[in-house]
């Protein structure tokens, strides 16, 4: 949704005056905060590009502004006279005197760099990030191999970026809810149609969820006007224990995962005799 956003509301603007205040947020730009404002003044974002959580807006100079929101990072387009946000990091003006795009993030483990792009139009920084299921050039066939060859639980494969990118623990779940299948599944275990089912499951999910503008809890997770999404309405795993599972009325179970939490249904996703751990 943050991409969607960025395309509608500052590709094909020319960027003007850029304001850093806070220099963790410019630490991913290992010349400086004076260099990366130099390098973007007056260059024009010509489209806005996402792998995992990199973002990146592509200009014509032949770079790109990488950004990486971390845990708590925004990209926020926000008019002039608005009020600065108590975390504003990076301000980026423009110089139709419209809409302002601002960086901010509370707990500074995000930020922003230009680097330099390959032939493929990937920064350097983003090339260790798989493409995401909804990607046209997505390969389903070697993304089924590799999953199959690992030796893991399949919701630990789905976090792992360098598989796929675009399945965060939220999405997972309820992938897996639609898939019918346990989290701690050995992949090895997999057969070809439960893949299939999982690839299915993960591309419903993220197509729905994108088109309800994403999945927000607080006001951390917002588009870049500000608005929260609505997909949070429409779970049926995720943050549920002890709801009825929508499909079958059993209790939804909540299990410590990678020290985060799972969600699942016990009779749906029965648990694998030799789970992973």
């Amino acid at each position: 949704m943050v991409r969607r956003g960025l395309e509608r509301f500052v590709v094909g603007r020319t960027v003007g005056a850029v304001e850093v205040r806070h220099h963790r947020a410019v630490r991913r730009h290992p010349a400086g905060a004076a260099d990366l404002a130099a390098r973007l003044h007056g260059v024009r974002l010509l489209a806005a590009r996402r792998r995992g959580k990199y973002l990146w807006l592509p200009t014509d100079a032949g770079e790109g502004l990488v950004g990486h929101l971390g845990m708590s990072g925004q990209l926020l387009v926000r008019p002039t006279d608005a009020p600065d946000e108590a975390h504003l990091r990076v301000r980026l003006g423009f110089t139709d005197g419209g809409p302002e795009l601002r960086f901010v993030d509370q707990r500074t483990f995000g930020g922003l760099a230009v680097e330099a792009l390959d032939d493929t139009g990937l920064p350097v920084s983003v090339r260790h990030i798989a493409r995401d299921p909804l990607d046209p050039a997505f390969d389903a066939a070697a993304f089924s191999a590799a999953l199959r060859r690992r030796h893991t639980g399949l919701k630990r494969a789905l976090l792992d970026q360098t598989l796929v990118s675009g399945v965060g623990n939220i999405y997972a779940d309820e992938a897996l809810w639609r898939a019918r299948l346990h989290w701690a599944r050995p992949t090895a275990t997999l057969r070809r149609p439960d893949v299939e089912r999982v690839l299915g499951a993960v591309r419903e999910v993220l197509t729905e969820a994108l088109a309800q503008g994403g999945t927000s809890f607080d006001s951390l997770y917002v588009n870049v006007n500000g608005e929260s999404g609505h997909f949070s309405r429409s779970l049926h795993a995720y943050g549920r224990r002890g709801d009825p599972c929508d499909r079958c009325g059993t209790p939804i179970r909540r299990d410590v995962f990678m020290n985060r939490s799972s969600y699942s249904c016990p009779r749906c996703q029965p648990r694998p005799r030799r789970p992973h751990p």
